[in-house]
């Protein structure tokens, strides 16, 4: 892993900076447009939040950050350069880990062995060569204990884990791992409100290390705990982003409930 994506490693330096910028930013698949002309900016030490409901423009916007889609409208940059992803792999080399909703975890094996997936430890680099278990072990604890996640055995299936807890473990692998930005799509739609609030309580812990976070939700509630930055998306466009300081959790969910396409339909109920 290069040194560059260890930057966050102190977080007052870079708090602020941008990370990923997205301009004008436009996707189409055949005669169908899924987003238009998006401007989002990720900045290091920060929770920009993504709402909208389903079909609103996420999940295209996930693919084109993560590198799973290519834009074809408008220029996106990370630290201030122009880049065209052509896969994940582009992207997880520029720093940028995404944790999906349906985690990528195998449920029978060991936390640990889940934490190095894709990624173990071995004694040489010959083709089967034996897994430095004790060395990995001793470092997904580590690894979780920064975080202030304890589980109860490094060695216990991560299928035994709630659903927060696993969040939190891929959280902390993508942070290990270099990530300098966390995509985390959805994170609290299947939990209940404790295991969300672990997750929230992990997503501001990885803000405070300095990560520029993109948390996607259609939560307001949720968005509102931890994010710096909200930009709401409908039918693929952006209908309102503001700052912290400039939107009141009633303005967020009044928008993510119609806004005043709701007003509208009362006055006409009414009539």
């Amino acid at each position: 892993m290069t040194d560059t994506l260890h930057d966050h490693a102190d977080p007052e330096l870079h708090k602020g900076e941008p990370l990923v910028e997205m301009i004008d930013i436009g996707k189409t698949y055949g005669a169908i447009r899924a987003l238009k002309g998006i401007n989002l900016t990720v900045n290091a030490g920060e929770v920009t939040c993504v709402l909208g409901d389903n079909g609103a423009g996420k999940s295209t916007l996930i693919k084109i950050i993560s590198g799973l889609h290519p834009h074809n409208e408008g220029t996106m940059k990370v630290d201030g350069k122009e880049v065209s992803f052509t896969s994940p792999r582009d992207s997880l080399a520029h720093g940028i880990a995404t944790v999906y909703q349906d985690l990528a975890v195998v449920g029978l094996m060991e936390v640990w062995r889940n934490f190095f997936l894709g990624a173990e430890l071995t004694s040489s680099s010959l083709p089967l060569a034996p897994l430095r278990a004790k060395e990995m072990r001793e470092i997904a604890d580590q690894e979780l204990r920064k975080m202030g996640i304890v589980v109860k055995d490094i060695n216990q299936p991560i299928g035994t884990l709630s659903g927060g807890q696993r969040q939190c473990v891929a959280i902390a692998r993508a942070v290990y791992f270099g990530a300098r930005v966390l995509i985390l799509d959805e994170p609290t739609a299947a939990l209940g409100v404790k295991q969300s609030g672990v997750v929230l309580k992990y997503t501001a812990a990885a803000r405070d290390a300095g990560l520029g976070v993109v948390f996607i939700t259609h939560n307001p509630h949720h968005a509102h705990l931890v994010g710096n930055h909200f930009v709401i998306l409908k039918l693929g466009q952006a209908v309102l982003d503001k700052k912290r300081s400039e939107v009141t959790l009633d303005e967020l969910t009044r928008q993510m409930a119609g806004g005043d396409e709701l007003t509208e339909l009362s006055h006409e109920l009414q009539r």
